[in-house]
């Protein structure tokens, strides 16, 4: 579980559209990000005022236009308004293709700032420790060695299965998983084949104790009990984490998709990875952040304005499959991230149901302590619902 949530901690945050009325303090790596957003925002907005405005006078000029050549019987003046016609939605066509242009750099300015802002949203440490602090817990409440009483109780158990493994076939099995874990309770969790040994075990010791031992045979059956409960517990609690090595190995694909369309979208901004990670990822001051960044949307604009020129016929498509693996990353994630706060949901379950037993209620709430606070993180740093919702918004459709 450490594991998967060290991942995490090293994935991404891709949190607000174009749309979002950013912060302008820079004091996060979250408003570096929505600032640079709304630049390219307020720049298309700009741009597509003008265009507006433009296609708006060339209307009126053809309207006008056309109704003068209705008028007109002079075949000269109606020919050279005829031309000014054609020249008029001539440049009609040129402004939509300009638009066009301007709303594609817009998109893949914001595909690039999205993507390269990706790792940098999220407190690593602060979520790798608190998800730290809730499976230590976990793994403490599943172990019946951190029980009052356990412990002493165990060496006696322990004795008694050295001493008479040569004459019972189920302690021989049992002393031989001792012999592999060092301490089969501690080491191996008390769930699966392992516990039916190991009540084989407790049972024949409680049977072996005459009426001469009341007190160790009642505290022998205390602690059978408590070891059942504590076998049903990790049972449920395994169908749990069976679900977060789905997720953990989804992360792992994802985040080696994620560096593929990283690398392969600096590569072709002629950025070098090393130059990425000193002036962003690495970088303290947040104004050289924006700065950074701020460059990073110019030369993707400029890449989208090569493109165009380079090809007129063809220049769209491959941006737009740049486009589309951005808004991908997003939509996974999402969906990722839904799928980790039902397991958490999950986990709420399972102290739901074992809090208020009379034998391991207390450790149990002392785990849903720790619980409570790694849900408080997670909310904080992701809102599964804003994931997929930003990323279905996050181009201008053109």
């Amino acid at each position: 579980m450490k594991k998967f949530f060290f991942l995490l901690s090293g994935l991404f945050y891709l949190h607000s559209s174009l749309a979002q009325t950013p912060d302008t303090t820079l004091s996060s790596d979250k408003n570096i990000r929505n600032k640079v957003l709304s630049d390219i925002q307020d720049n298309l907005e700009r741009k597509t005022k003008n265009i507006d405005e433009s296609l708006n006078n060339l209307d009126h000029k053809v309207d006008s236009l056309d109704r003068e050549i209705a008028a007109s019987r002079d075949a000269r003046d109606k020919a050279d308004k005829l031309l000014q016609r054609v020249q008029a939605l001539e440049k009609k066509q040129q402004a939509i293709e300009e638009n066009e242009l301007y709303v594609y750099q817009a998109n893949y300015q914001s595909a690039i700032i999205n993507l390269v802002s990706m790792d940098k949203e999220i407190k690593p440490l602060v979520l790798f420790n608190a998800s730290k602090s809730f499976f230590s817990t976990l793994n403490e409440t599943a172990n019946p060695m951190n029980y009052p009483g356990y412990s002493d109780w165990y060496k006696k158990f322990f004795e008694y299965i050295q001493k008479e493994k040569e004459h019972e076939a189920s302690l021989a099995v049992l002393s031989d998983m001792v012999q592999v874990t060092g301490n089969i309770t501690a080491a191996t969790p008390v769930a699966g084949p392992v516990s039916q040994a190991l009540f084989l075990g407790i049972n024949s010791y409680i049977n072996s104790l005459g009426s001469k031992k009341k007190e160790l045979r009642d505290q022998s059956q205390k602690m059978f009990l408590l070891t059942a409960k504590l076998s049903q517990f990790n049972y449920d609690k395994d169908l749990v984490e069976q679900q977060w090595e789905i997720v953990t190995k989804e992360l792992e694909k994802l985040q080696i998709h994620y560096d593929t369309i990283l690398n392969q979208n600096l590569a072709l901004l002629r950025v070098p990875k090393p130059a990425y990670g000193a002036q962003f990822n690495h970088e303290t001051d947040a104004e050289k952040r924006y700065q950074f960044l701020t460059q990073l949307r110019k030369d993707a604009s400029s890449l989208v304005t090569d493109r165009k020129t380079a090809d007129t016929k063809n220049w769209k498509q491959p941006i737009y499959y740049e486009l589309m693996d951005v808004q991908s990353l997003k939509i996974r994630f999402g969906d990722l991230t839904f799928d980790i706060r039902g397991i958490l949901s999950k986990y709420n379950e399972l102290i739901f149901k074992y809090r208020n037993d009379p034998e391991i209620g207390l450790k149990v709430q002392a785990l849903e302590v720790k619980l409570n606070a790694l849900n408080d993180t997670f909310d904080a740093a992701f809102d599964p619902n804003d994931y997929i919702n930003s990323a279905t918004r996050m181009y201008l459709v053109n």
